[in-house]
């Protein structure tokens, strides 16, 4: 049964359908909720929130854009409502990154640049925060990130170039703190426009 089938039923009352529809969402939805909020009991407080807005609202629901562009955008604004309540722009890493690898040495050293993306991540504004992650993480199209955000595509853009030009300084700025200056300033110019984690 496909998210039509199951969106109507569930309109209809159909707790079951529902069920299998959430299910389908649940992680997606608690994922992007983690991008943002850069903390596990926020993030599954909001995808909560998210989820039961989701069953609040689903009868506004009118089929316009994708089902799953309407579940980011209701979990986007929930997100951006929980970084305004916080006021704070800087969000603490938890233990997201606590598996091993074979490597030691080197799986230290991945773990640690991926904590600094995530940092340096989290040290944007919520708009560009948001841009980044659903495209470069996420791997969204521009014109679904356009319709999650409710903005057009040359805002998407914007943003996204905004945010990976902030990003390289954040980065460049933490290597120039942890002695990497030399090694680093020959890459900030080249560094890629899509983070890999």
């Amino acid at each position: 049964m496909n998210d039509s089938d199951l969106i109507a039923r569930a309109k209809n009352g159909d707790t079951a359908a529902f069920e299998t529809l959430i299910e389908a969402y649940q992680s997606k939805v608690y994922n992007l909720a983690y991008k943002m909020l850069y903390n596990r009991e926020d993030a599954a407080d909001a995808a909560q929130d998210a989820l039961i807005k989701i069953y609040k609202s689903l009868g506004a629901f009118q089929g316009k854009s994708k089902f799953s562009t309407w579940v980011y955008r209701l979990t986007y604004n929930i997100c951006i409502d929980a970084l305004r309540r916080r006021r704070t722009e800087t969000i603490p890493i938890d233990d997201a990154l606590a598996d091993g690898g074979a490597n030691p040495a080197g799986e230290a050293e991945r773990r640690e640049r991926v904590r600094e993306i995530y940092r340096a991540i989290s040290g944007l504004s919520p708009d560009h925060r948001a841009a980044v992650v659903l495209r470069d993480i996420d791997g969204h199209s521009y014109d679904e990130i356009a319709e999650i955000l409710d903005c057009s595509v040359g805002t998407v853009k914007s943003r996204i170039s905004r945010a990976r030009d902030r990003l390289k300084e954040i980065l460049y700025e933490y290597s120039e703190q942890n002695g990497g200056g030399n090694r680093q300033k020959n890459q900030k110019g080249g560094m890629r426009n899509e983070i890999h984690l």
